[in-house]
């Protein structure tokens, strides 16, 4: 079992930055390759994929609305990821969740694809 514990978001105005952070944890997290990416999910509307990092990060892919703003990197000593926003928009406003699954997240931007999930953290943007 994984369990995973995002963080990190917060009130910013429009233009601003914030980072997220997704602590993962569980006896078989280091046993298995495992893909992480960061959904989110705005009020009235379905979960979205963000961007996507393979298990030695060598692999990323991002959303287009977010290409070129955000960064997804992880940190596997420490089991981490982290999702780095820039230049945010009140569009960017959602709840954010980080998202693991056991092997490649090539072309895995569907959230049924995923097998784990945190429980979320509260991003708006101001205008």
């Amino acid at each position: 079992q994984v369990q995973l514990v995002d963080s990190g978001g917060g009130l910013v105005q429009a233009g601003g930055s914030l980072r997220l952070s997704c602590a993962a944890s569980g006896r078989t997290f280091s046993s298995y390759p495992y893909g992480m990416a960061w959904f989110r999910q705005a009020p009235g509307k379905e979960r979205e994929f963000v961007a996507a990092v393979s298990w030695t990060a060598g692999y990323t892919h991002y959303a287009d609305s977010v290409k070129g703003r955000f960064t997804i990197s992880r940190d596997n000593a420490k089991n981490t990821i982290y999702l780095q926003m820039k230049t945010l928009k009140p569009e960017d406003t959602a709840v954010y969740y980080c998202a693991a699954r056991v092997g490649s997240v090539v072309a895995a931007v569907s959230a049924l694809e995923y097998h784990y999930w945190g429980q979320g953290t509260q991003v708006t943007v101001s205008s």
